[in-house]
């Protein structure tokens, strides 16, 4: 990339020279460790969010069938929620709010 193109904010700079040094080697290797974070995180969002409610008793969260309620307690729809969100909502922002979006210093 080259420097007209890196922009002037200090932190964007520091970043572009770590991505970019040499040949830009370092690219593939921040891409990998970033999916990394991002997937142990969900994984962490599933721990804490999963239930322990029981099927079968009657007492199922929103009366669901006690299949939907398994699916539940496996923490599989916290992760789901917390994707959804966090992809869609600086999407919806951007698009309602372009301006402030594109003159982002960083």
């Amino acid at each position: 990339l080259k420097k007209p193109k890196q922009g002037n904010a200090p932190f964007a700079m520091k970043i572009c020279e770590l991505l970019f040094h040499g040949d830009g080697h370092n690219l593939p290797g921040f891409m990998i460790s970033h999916q990394l974070c991002v997937v142990s995180c969900f994984f962490n969002f599933a721990c804490v969010t999963s239930l322990n409610v029981e099927p079968g008793n009657g007492n199922n969260i929103f009366g669901v069938l006690d299949a939907v309620q398994t699916f539940f307690n496996m923490g599989f729809l916290g992760a789901v929620i917390t994707t959804n969100l966090g992809s869609s909502t600086w999407q919806l922002m951007a698009s309602a709010f372009p301006l402030p979006f594109l003159s982002n210093p960083m």
